[in-house]
């Protein structure tokens, strides 16, 4: 059992949800303040985080499950637990279906709001993962997927969706995007060999390394325009300040020669930057304001 445990953490990337997670708490902190003019409570931020837990156990099984074909074909992925042949592709369904449940009962216990915006989160978990088979912005898909984040967290706590909100959406979402570009360039063979769609794919190596520093130029801008849009401070100011260093350091990392660093880049460079983000925020909203 501990081992089946293991392997469906490793399937789903457990780790990962350092990516997540604290902008879902930017924006569950950051909506309680803006519009409720309090914290969030100790059982809303316990819902939220079972939603998230449900979200995305669920995105990550379906992406094994509708890749496992692509992901046998190609030698960074063939290993994965479908097929290496450690899971099944029903036993991975059944978690799917737990962890969709796990995400409508959390989702009941918030608000109505929340209930009702809880389709578009389902299909665009859904979604994304197809989106790879038909056009090259598949990028920006998982960039609105995990920029739902933020906002869920947010309409979680308030029932109400403000421009403030739709801003933090919008700026997850691009560093979303930028950070998924990066690192999809190790994929460019085997995607133009699959007739898989990416940026990469589409525009080359040099080109995408362009873009996602384009998308994370506008990332920046979004933090920036949160400071004017909210009661934000300037503790949280220096964390926006760090984070676009660690932006740029992360492009320092990777060149159209030089891919090495790519892992760094994705997982170190952006784990660091989420968490930067949720601690300037939290000190700003809730330590700050509490002395």
């Amino acid at each position: 059992m501990i081992r089946k445990i293991k392997i469906f953490l490793e399937m789903i990337k457990f780790e990962h949800t350092i990516f997540a997670l604290p902008f879902a708490y930017v924006g569950t902190i950051l909506g309680a303040v803006t519009e409720n003019h309090q914290l969030p409570s100790w059982a809303q931020c316990g819902w939220i985080l079972m939603a998230m837990v449900g979200a995305r156990s669920a995105a990550m099984g379906l992406n094994r499950v509708i890749d496992r074909a692509i992901d046998a074909r190609n030698p960074r992925t063939e290993k994965r637990a479908i097929p290496a042949g450690l899971l099944k592709a029903g036993e991975v369904v059944l978690f799917i279906v737990v962890s969709f449940v796990l995400l409508f009962w959390a989702a009941s216990q918030l608000n109505s709001l929340a209930m009702k915006l809880l389709p578009i989160a389902v299909f665009f978990t859904v979604f994304y993962s197809y989106t790879k088979r038909f056009t090259w912005l598949c990028h920006v898909f998982l960039g609105i997927t995990l920029g739902l984040a933020p906002l869920g967290g947010w309409v979680a706590v308030t029932g109400t969706i403000s421009l403030p909100a739709l801003v933090l959406f919008a700026t997850v979402a691009l560093w979303t995007a930028g950070f998924d570009v990066i690192y999809s360039c190790q994929d460019i063979d085997v995607d133009r060999k699959e007739g898989l769609n990416s940026i990469p794919a589409r525009f080359g190596v040099a080109g995408a390394l362009r873009i996602a520093r384009a998308f994370h130029f506008l990332t920046i801008i979004g933090f920036v325009a949160l400071l004017a849009l909210t009661d934000l401070s300037w503790w949280y100011l220096i964390g926006t300040v760090i984070s676009a260093g660690l932006l740029f350091y992360e492009h320092r990392l990777v060149t159209p020669e030089d891919l090495s660093k790519l892992q760094a880049a994705f997982f170190t460079m952006n784990g660091v930057l989420s968490s930067v983000v949720f601690v300037f925020t939290f000190i700003d909203l809730v330590l700050v304001r509490s002395w």
